[in-house]
């Protein structure tokens, strides 16, 4: 009488996935009891600026006189980036004895800031006495690092925006210190208005 060799393999297979099973399951619930065991034993809350950034700010940068949030901010620092800073060492308050001096050392700055019929001046931002800072409506000495503080006057929505981070951007990390870019790293302060260009690519109509 021949005995079928299925019915010794069958239970033998039954077995191993049994065993399997089991063995699956403890190291899924020692897995989960420790990862829980983790959790619970970490008390402290999470903290978005202890994480280590990715890619570091290699830009030059100062701390924000703004608050975000109940917290502090850097932004791009500005000085080192404007060609012909420190103003003071032309505007030492002689007497210019060249004809066409203003062409010759701004003649390539275009003021198109302001209403049309009510365009803005130099002095109207500028400090009429130390040439190297800014002026706020309040006679106030305003730092060329943080002249935000001096946009945010009559630009006080977009202001308002950057500071919640809706408007503009912010320079490479998603956590850990927030950096965001000044207001003329990406506006002319002179012509703050972007000019009209076509998209640099093309997407075909639908219809």
């Amino acid at each position: 009488m021949k005995t079928n060799s299925k019915f010794f393999i069958l239970p033998i297979i039954s077995v191993l996935l049994m065993f399997m099973l089991l063995r699956d399951g403890a190291v899924a619930v020692a897995s989960e009891k420790s990862l829980l065991e983790e959790v619970k034993a970490v008390n402290e809350p999470f903290d978005s600026q202890s994480v280590k950034q990715v890619r570091p700010v290699t830009q030059k940068t100062v701390l924000a006189k703004e608050e975000y949030q109940g917290g502090t901010f850097r932004v791009l620092a500005r000085k080192h980036a404007i060609e012909r800073y420190k103003c003071s060492r032309c505007h030492l308050d002689k007497p210019v004895l060249v004809t066409q001096g203003l062409e010759l050392t701004h003649g390539n700055v275009v003021i198109n800031h302001g209403r049309k019929g009510d365009e803005l001046g130099c002095i109207d931002c500028h400090h009429p006495d130390d040439r190297d800072y800014l002026e706020d409506k309040k006679g106030r000495k305003v730092d060329f690092d943080h002249s935000y503080q001096l946009c945010g006057q009559c630009h006080f929505r977009q202001k308002r925006d950057w500071l919640g981070g809706a408007h503009g951007k912010r320079v490479s990390n998603w956590a850990g210190d927030r950096v965001v870019y000044n207001c003329a790293s990406c506006h002319n302060p002179h012509s703050p208005r972007f000019e009209k260009r076509f998209p640099a690519t093309y997407s075909v109509p639908l219809n």
